[in-house]
């Protein structure tokens, strides 16, 4: 069941993520961010109160904080990582994510078998190789690799934090809308940053100041179903990541949740048509064969 929760995780993640690229094709990313995880936070804060969840509060909701502080921060540090060097170094590092939880498994005690180790190593190497790393080019500055490793722990802290949350269905709700919250506040603040430094957070209709004043919002009006979708999607990974890290090994859930590069890079080759270079392809392969041998290790 570890294995199956995980690899949900992988497909939501890996969903949410392109639908998050593509939106950011059209406004802010930031502005992606607030919008997706204040509908995801309205549904949830809907589903405490039918649940009874509010009775779980408990002081293992400030891991849910921490998560939702540091995930808006590392996604942050991403997409500008994202900006300034290429794709083909900056995803690969930031996947080293899963050695977070990994390690964290590994110190609280837990001791894989010897083909769930050989499994790690495989699905781990393959998730680096699916990002299609360039070994060469010009040099990539300091500044984006700083940015992209801490992108890297960011996620992987996140992994960490959230397994913690709740221990209980009920708690498990209050826990994500929790999250929710800090997410939107931190991704808020971030936002109202970048408005007061004059980057607009609505699209504009390429005509300036004289355009018209309602094109943004209808814009955002009309991606308001996808980002609905970005923000449930986000939800449903870390519910069942949450229960998968609580039912198994969490050197196991973290590995197998990781592979949402490759549900992201699928989704962009069927629908945008984007081939995957020779190096992905392998990466995908590796990444296959790692998580069979977790998932019967």
């Amino acid at each position: 069941m570890t294995a199956v929760l995980a690899l949900t995780t992988s497909l939501m993640w890996g969903l949410a993520d392109f639908g998050g690229g593509l939106l950011t094709r059209r406004m802010s990313a930031l502005t992606v961010v607030v919008v997706s995880q204040a509908l995801a936070m309205a549904v949830l804060g809907a589903i405490v109160v039918a649940t009874g969840g509010w009775s779980e509060w408990g002081p293992q909701l400030w891991f849910a904080v921490a998560a939702g502080v540091v995930g808006p921060v590392a996604m942050l540090a991403f997409y500008r990582a994202l900006a300034q060097g290429p794709m083909g170094v900056v995803s690969p590092l930031a996947s080293l994510a899963v050695l977070v939880p990994v390690g964290a498994g590994l110190a609280l005690g837990e001791r894989p078998g010897w083909l769930q180790a050989v499994g790690l190593l495989i699905a781990v190497g393959g998730v680096m190789l699916a990002g299609g790393p360039e070994l060469r080019g010009a040099p990539v500055q300091r500044r984006t690799l700083l940015l992209t490793l801490v992108a890297a722990f960011g996620f992987g802290a996140v992994l960490a934090l959230i397994e913690h949350a709740s221990t209980t269905m009920t708690g498990l709700f209050l826990a994500l809308f929790v999250q929710r919250v800090c997410n939107v506040l931190v991704g808020g603040a971030a936002l109202y940053a970048q408005v007061r430094r004059g980057t607009p957070a609505l699209p504009e209709d390429g005509t300036g100041e004289l355009g018209h004043p309602g094109y943004g919002r209808r814009v955002l009006t009309a991606a308001l179903p996808a980002l609905a979708f970005v923000g449930l999607a986000d939800v449903a990974a870390n519910g069942t990541y949450m229960v998968a890290a609580q039912l198994g090994p969490v050197t196991v859930a973290a590995v197998l949740a990781s592979l949402y590069p490759l549900v992201t890079a699928l989704a962009a080759r069927g629908v945008l048509n984007e081939r995957l270079r020779a190096v992905q392809a392998a990466g995908a392969g590796l990444a296959v064969f790692g998580t069979v041998l977790l998932a019967t290790g």
